[in-house]
């Protein structure tokens, strides 16, 4: 079963095959049809199953006709725990969506906040943010969420384990 049968467009389909990605895993298989449909997924499955490439290539296939946001805008959130999976996911986005005119970046603290206000004042689609950071910034008026149309929660569990629950209900 290839990419394609899944409902991804050749952009997409064409990064993947450059990646040497053939044909999807069992969860990219069950998930991604799911969300394209615009349904909320739960899912989980080990490390190095492919779960990133299960949330992100539906993003990237539902944003891909997509201009830039608005200024503090977004299209998609993905919230996740730390700055490393913070960077891993962008980095995903990054290359899977190498044929698209899409932005993403991602934001965590511990970096220069000066240089993040600014990729967002000029509008990013996809956002990767760990929750400190996000709520930085939103408190700041530096991001604003009324054109987010896309939310993922990566390892939920672990972001309530580190005590975030306050910081995800807000």
């Amino acid at each position: 079963m290839p990419f394609s049968s899944l409902g991804l467009s050749s952009p997409i389909t064409d990064a993947l095959t450059d990646l040497g990605y053939e044909t999807p895993t069992p969860i990219q298989r069950k998930a991604i049809p799911i969300a394209l449909s615009g349904k909320n997924i739960v899912a989980a499955a080990q490390t190095g199953t492919g779960k990133t490439a299960s949330f992100v290539l539906p993003i990237l296939e539902q944003l891909k006709d997509k201009t830039t946001c608005r200024g503090k805008r977004i299209h998609a959130l993905i919230l996740t725990p730390t700055r490393e999976l913070a960077m891993q996911i962008e980095a995903s986005i990054a290359d899977y969506g190498k044929n698209l005119e899409l932005t993403s970046m991602a934001m965590y603290g511990g970096t220069d906040i000066a240089e993040q206000k600014q990729s967002l004042i000029w509008g990013v689609n996809i956002l990767v943010a760990t929750p400190g950071r996000l709520l930085d910034m939103a408190h700041q008026r530096a991001l604003h969420f009324d054109e987010l149309k896309t939310l993922v929660l990566d390892e939920a569990d672990r972001m309530l384990d580190m005590g975030f629950i306050d910081d995800i209900n807000r």
